[in-house]
């Protein structure tokens, strides 16, 4: 891969509990940032492990929820994003929405259900069909 189609940041129990083979495969396309979460270093540990990679990328841990999703905003740039997280404050569903189609705000307090992982691989695939 040239380039990532997209980025995407979530908490790291999103892909250290998924099934074996998604994250990798869903990753072949996009770059990943894990938001810090009460789950710590070991669990950013099992995502490293899971995709056989030596590094992560981490967000810094901001003072507040609203600063938190300011960084995730300003980190996607021009990018397409996958963003998953427990909650959306109203600035970033309005970012979200002001952005259309290149953004993908997925709720989830834990793993991810199957029908949130097929919703996920669309979105991912129709980026794929534009980049062609």
């Amino acid at each position: 891969m040239d380039a990532p189609l997209f980025r995407m940041a979530c908490p790291p129990g999103v892909l250290a509990s998924a099934p074996p083979d998604w994250p990798s495969q869903l990753l072949r396309e996009g770059n990943v940032a894990l938001l810090p979460d009460a789950s710590g270093l070991d669990a950013v540990d099992a995502v490293a492990r899971a995709l056989d990679i030596n590094t992560v990328r981490l967000f810094r841990r901001e003072a507040n929820p609203e600063e938190q999703e300011a960084t995730v905003m300003r980190w996607a740039e021009h990018m397409p994003l996958l963003w998953i997280g427990a909650s959306f404050g109203t600035v970033a569903r309005e970012w979200a929405v002001r952005r259309g189609p290149m953004t993908l705000l997925v709720e989830a307090n834990g793993p991810l259900a199957e029908e949130e992982r097929r919703r996920i691989d669309r979105f991912v695939a129709s980026l794929g069909r534009q980049a062609e």
